[in-house]
């Protein structure tokens, strides 16, 4: 494995890492409902007990299902230049590795392809974790920061 696989390979398994402490502790994956609100720079879980859970948010890029596509977030027409922050890393880290994947603003190539890409940001950004919103036949790419969790009064 050459280097820079080596590095997505390392970024992958720390996010399924991530990922599965998200779920045993406030149980990512098992949300009713996610919202994202760009202006904010953020995205909030609600869970059938009321929970709600919110993080500040970055947008590393979408993936469109219909035709295989990902959009990197560094030059996203819907993306606030502030939550570009991640992707911009990633796009830099391309530069400096000579990996055209993270170059390119726009790519063919799997969701499990685009799961790699976000993984990537994900580390060199250090955030706590990604997730992957659907709206309609497009995936959004988000990485998230600290998690707050509060109850919802009824």
């Amino acid at each position: 494995m050459n280097e820079i696989a080596t590095f997505i390979h390392a970024a992958r398994e720390g996010l399924a890492q991530q990922t599965a402490a998200h779920g045993a502790t406030w149980h990512l994956g098992e949300e009713s409902n996610w919202s994202a609100d760009l202006d904010a720079g953020s995205i909030a879980f609600d869970f059938a007990d009321g929970t709600v859970a919110t993080a500040a948010i970055q947008v590393v890029g979408t993936y469109n299902q219909a035709d295989g596509s990902f959009l990197w977030g560094w030059d996203h027409p819907s993306v606030p230049e502030a939550l570009r922050v991640h992707a911009q890393l990633a796009r830099e880290w391309g530069e400096q590795q000579g990996a055209t994947d993270f170059t390119e603003r726009k790519l063919l190539c799997s969701e499990d392809d685009a799961w790699s890409l976000a993984s990537v940001a994900n580390r060199l950004a250090e955030a706590n974790g990604v997730y992957r919103g659907k709206a309609g036949s497009t995936l959004i790419f988000m990485t998230f920061g600290s998690v707050r969790l509060q109850k919802s009064t009824p």
